[in-house]
């Protein structure tokens, strides 16, 4: 009897996403310049979130790390 394979992002407790972000991030430190530069751009994001409630929007929060993602609201 052979067990399912299971990738070793989700034995260490990551998702998918936190899985591919991190090694997006290592791939653009290891690279030589003008590409690490250039290509350092891609791995900052910023948005604005904002929660209703009772038909009231409340003020939008940027969030600008995925650690702040899900807290905001």
């Amino acid at each position: 009897m052979t067990t399912p394979a299971t990738s070793f992002w989700r034995i260490a407790g990551m998702t998918y996403l936190q899985y591919a972000n991190r090694a997006a991030g290592s791939v653009r430190a290891g690279l030589k310049e003008p590409l690490k530069s250039k290509l350092a751009a891609q791995g900052q994001f910023s948005y604005k979130v904002s929660s209703w409630t009772n038909g009231e929007q409340s003020p939008k929060v940027e969030i600008d790390t995925l650690d702040n993602a899900g807290k905001a609201v």
